[in-house]
């Protein structure tokens, strides 16, 4: 009874697209699954697409399937090996290995032999009309659309022009190749689509060998049914495209790849549109596709996101048959969870105010001993210098304090994380009346491990200020003021609403151990948030902060 009963449990947990692959194996409609990440390297590729990766990758894993990489390289205006090679980083970088690596551009001779066989058929036929007169044929919602006049031409000549096409001698946007299905069909895709356009442009691959390229709803199919892709996994705008991918595949006959659509990633204060993405490039709103205030993968790792955070992001949203928009936070929460147990904790101020205590040698120097990682308890120790005089944040002294403020105050006392308990003696200001020197005295009974031991409300951390290293931080904020980018009116520029305060640059002082940290990990500034050490830069990008109000 109690298998029964997990069984049952087990079930409810499949999302749909786990439902529908299960029964098509135990049904024997499919040996085994076949599915395919296919990216049109035109650009870089952003969390949303990681999401599609994940699930992609992940679904053929589960099932003891394969993935394929295959790039969509239909179009040699927009796209170069440059976004070929980042998005293959992209997919190792998330920790995942694809079976084969194809091209839509190793297809195109297969691609030209059944579009003449689709002319043959009699449903396809080439096209005079400009791009705006078959954009106004195509009718509306309520209205059918208009068959062109050449609608009717012969399977003789439409052979003959398309092999034209094919050899060079038309201009861009002279001629286009139509499927012939149906001008007043309810789906308006179905309204005799582009198959084929004339495109003077050397190709990254296959240089000058063609001017004329398939379009997306021709090539898409057909190149899942070359690689007997049993699972077409698409996000959701591309439902409507689905009868058209069936119908290009029933009428060559072809392997039935199908066609399955989840909700696409839609993230707050963020915008996914490539067009958009590009247009801050290229202006220079940001400093690169992989600038740490962008959603692109590049740019999260150089944020210091790992790849372990990214994937447990991509299982916590889910697959749904709907859109809907994800909280920037539960990304966040993801990271945060991966590191509180894998990164290495380091002290850093950075805002500081200088505090001297009084009473300690000087010239003397010790070292306090701290764990690199509590999570290790037996692990490796760092040695943190404490001297005459300290560093601490501006912000953890307060000269007007409220009854509950436990950090450094007039006739407080704090302890100095991992250090001695110090307490409050005097003020030096300048004279403009700005806090330059705090005096304190310390307790040298209150040292730890020395057998006697103090409890005080506050400890707050510290650097040596003739023992510390100078460092640059960047803190990082929402690119984007508006949390709901994607119900910005029509009409309005999404770029004002681009966050002024996306990134503050500050210089500050940590603890020496920090700068010989060589694992690559985001680490911990203790107190303040997760930091990881940019390689292109060298400054530590703030990836997020150590709490947040966000729940799961």
């Amino acid at each position: 009874m109690a298998e029964i009963e997990n069984s049952a449990v087990a079930e409810k947990n499949l999302n749909f697209l786990e439902e529908i692959i299960e029964k098509d194996l135990s049904s024997g409609k499919h040996q085994s699954i076949m599915t395919r990440f296919p990216p049109e390297p035109n650009g870089y590729l952003h969390i949303g697409h990681a999401k599609s990766i994940c699930l992609n990758f992940g679904l053929a894993k589960k099932y003891g399937g394969k993935t394929n990489l295959r790039f969509d390289d239909t179009n040699p205006v927009k796209e170069d090996t440059e976004y070929v090679d980042s998005i293959k980083e992209d997919i190792k970088w998330l920790g995942f290995e694809w079976a084969n690596e194809f091209y839509a551009s190793d297809y195109f001779d297969q691609l030209y032999e059944w579009a003449e066989e689709l002319i043959k058929k009699g449903y396809a036929y080439v096209d005079d009309q400009t791009q705006e007169e078959i954009r106004l044929g195509r009718g509306s919602v309520s209205q059918p659309g208009t068959e062109s006049p050449y609608r009717n031409r012969s399977v003789e000549e439409n052979l003959e022009i398309f092999r034209n096409m094919k050899a060079g001698v038309y201009p861009d946007g002279s001629k286009v190749l139509r499927a012939k299905i149906d001008m007043a069909h309810p789906n308006m895709l179905f309204r005799d689509p582009l198959m084929y356009r004339i495109i003077h442009a050397d190709h990254h691959r296959t240089g000058s060998k063609w001017c004329i390229y398939p379009m997306y709803d021709y090539a898409h199919g057909q190149c899942d049914s070359i690689e007997h892709i049993t699972h077409s996994v698409c996000t959701l705008e591309f439902d409507v495209h689905r009868p058209l991918y069936e119908w290009f595949i029933e009428k060559l006959g072809i392997f039935p790849s199908h066609q399955y659509e989840f909700a696409r990633l839609n993230l707050t204060y963020t915008v996914m549109s490539k067009r958009k993405l590009l247009e801050l490039v290229r202006n220079n709103f940001v400093e690169g596709w992989d600038d740490p205030r962008m959603p692109t993968i590049c740019g999260i790792r150089h944020r210091g996101y790992t790849p372990e955070a990214v994937r447990m992001f991509a299982e916590k949203v889910g697959v749904a048959k709907r859109d809907n928009i994800i909280d920037l936070s539960l990304l966040e929460w993801c990271l945060r969870q991966d590191l509180n147990v894998r990164s290495n904790r380091y002290m850093a101020v950075l805002n500081p105010v200088k505090l001297v205590v009084d009473n300690y040698p000087e010239g003397q120097v010790e070292y306090f001993k701290a764990p690199l990682n509590p999570a290790d308890a037996d692990g490796t120790k760092r040695k943190i210098p404490f001297a005459k005089e300290i560093l601490i944040e501006r912000e953890d002294f307060m000269e007007d304090a409220p009854k509950k403020y436990f950090r450094l105050k007039p006739d407080g006392e704090v302890r100095l994380k991992y250090s001695y308990i110090v307490k409050f003696a005097s003020l030096v200001k300048d004279e403009q009346g700005n806090i330059t020197e705090i005096q304190c005295t310390y307790d040298p009974s209150s040292k730890p491990g020395n057998g006697e031991w103090r409890s005080v409300k506050g400890t707050i951390h510290w650097v040596a200020k003739d023992y510390c290293e100078k460092i640059e931080a960047r803190i990082y904020d929402h690119l984007f003021t508006e949390e709901q980018m994607g119900s910005i009116p029509e009409g309005v520029d999404y770029k004002e609403y681009l966050n002024p305060d996306s990134l503050v640059i500050k210089e500050g002082f940590a603890e020496p151990d920090l700068v010989s940290d060589n694992s690559g990990i985001t680490v911990q500034f203790e107190r303040t948030g997760y930091f990881f050490k940019d390689p292109k830069t060298g400054a530590y990008n703030k990836a997020t902060g150590l709490k947040d109000s966000f729940k799961i």
